[in-house]
């Protein structure tokens, strides 16, 4: 089976990897002091409930402590949510994450893809209500977008969210990049949770804390039944005790992500301007990585100079000469930008020698 993610440095080596979209400041101490004190309680078992977590997070998002639900990394969430609901119709924008259909397909429910464009920055347009209807049982959708990086207009959200609370359709919000944004808004602050029964938030702290390998994430709804069903149908200690505790201390580190937001708000405009420079298509972003489209085979191009990007030419809806990179620090962005840079010198010297640049 074909691996669909970023971050395969198992597989190439010693790289600079830019196929995985993280905080690029990387964990904090405290949250790796956090989860170094943790293994010396590694003779317990979790606690499957992660209460101290669940109660500290209810604190921060001012939320009920029971419309939580955790997981291994937000990613096991969905395939628990699908099995717990066992919808028979989905309905799926695309480009997206892949994930989404994986999950899906593990029981074999019927899937129908609406495509975005280019030209609407890989975005779903108004368009997308008419295809809500009593025909549709679940809806996934990912603001700010993956792998596009833009964000949802949160009217649209809400009028989304009505649509599916009318037609009882379950509706799957992911927020896994929302904390990139430079102003964070969530859907979640605009509404009464209560009143959408059908709704569920997911987030994961892998992305904004930089802990992919602890793997934590966790998920938001009103839907009692629901969240029964699913701590019915995953794992007992799902969670480890590293992860929990980890989450712990994330949850304290505002100063460090307000710092991540500054440092990649301020590179994301200046790796963009350099590639519009370099006239590398690309979707403007509202996040931590870029889509862009090349001509060249970026992916291999860039593998000679040490640089791992991702590669979306299989991803659906999207094609050949699609690539997403992540924004990374000042002095990791410039090497990317320098061996583009020649990448490009020496692909447009090659047409004018073959005459395909006349």
């Amino acid at each position: 089976m074909r691996y669909t993610h970023g971050g395969d440095i198992y597989t190439y080596g010693e790289m600079l990897d830019f196929s995985v979209n993280i905080n690029p400041l990387g964990p904090s101490k405290t949250v790796l002091n956090a989860a170094k004190e943790a293994l010396l309680q590694s003779s317990a078992y979790p606690d499957s409930r992660c209460r101290k977590l669940r109660e500290k997070l209810a604190g921060c998002l001012h939320a009920e402590e029971k419309t939580f639900v955790f997981g291994n990394g937000a990613a096991e969430l969905l395939y628990t949510l699908v099995l717990a609901e066992k919808p028979k119709k989905a309905l799926l924008p695309v480009p997206a994450f892949s994930e989404y259909e994986q999950a899906l397909r593990t029981i074999e429910c019927d899937i129908k893809y609406y495509q975005t464009t280019q030209n609407n920055c890989f975005c779903i347009d108004f368009d997308f209500l008419e295809e809500l209807s009593e025909e549709v049982d679940i809806l996934f959708l990912c603001s700010p977008s993956n792998p596009s990086g833009k964000k949802m207009d949160l009217a649209f959200l809400k009028e989304i969210a009505d649509r599916c609370e009318q037609y009882r359709i379950r509706f799957v919000l992911d927020e896994c990049f929302l904390d990139f944004e430079k102003t964070p808004e969530s859907l979640f602050d605009q509404i009464d949770l209560s009143q959408y029964p059908h709704l569920f938030f997911l987030r994961a702290f892998t992305k904004t804390y930089a802990i992919p390998g602890i793997r934590l994430g966790f998920g938001m709804t009103s839907d009692e039944e629901l969240l029964e069903k699913m701590e019915g149908m995953k794992q007992p200690w799902n969670v480890s005790v590293i992860a929990q505790k980890a989450g712990e201390a994330a949850l304290d580190e505002a100063e460090h992500v307000a710092e991540m937001r500054q440092a990649v708000s301020a590179e994301r405009k200046r790796i963009e301007k350099e590639l519009k420079y370099l006239e590398i298509d690309f979707i403007s972003s509202d996040v931590n990585f870029i889509l862009l489209h090349s001509e060249i085979n970026l992916f291999e191009e860039l593998m000679q100079y040490g640089i791992l990007i991702r590669d979306c030419t299989k991803d659906r809806g999207l094609g050949d000469g699609w690539y997403r990179i992540a924004v990374r620090r000042k002095e990791e962005n410039e090497r990317l930008l320098k061996a583009s840079a020649k990448i490009v010198h020496k692909n447009k010297m090659k047409k004018e020698q073959t005459g395909g640049g006349q």
